[in-house]
């Protein structure tokens, strides 16, 4: 049984399918957060700061997704990574 759940574990299928779910999850977060950057322009006349820092880190998250989904990159998404920040854009634009 548990070398069964570790050969499924290994396969990239598996993977595929979860951050397919996942990507699916962050895109409908995305959506809600352009609804209330819309309803937050319309209300004070401004954007709200810290919904568009997450929106950011969100969009570089849906684009780590896509291109291991693409087979553009074999490094597997957050958790098995590091979790897009600001620091990492400067370090991937030195690159």
């Amino acid at each position: 049984m548990k070398e069964e759940v570790k050969q499924r574990l290994q396969r990239t299928e598996t993977w595929v399918q979860g951050f397919v779910f996942v990507s699916g999850v962050v895109e409908s977060l995305i959506i809600m957060i352009m609804f209330f950057q819309y309803v937050s322009i319309l209300v004070t006349g401004k954007t709200n700061t810290h919904l568009l820092r997450l929106g950011k880190y969100l969009a570089a998250y849906v684009y780590q997704i896509v291109l291991y989904l693409t087979f553009n990159t074999v490094q597997r998404p957050f958790p098995f990574t590091i979790w897009p920040s600001e620091n990492n854009e400067k370090e991937g634009s030195k690159t």
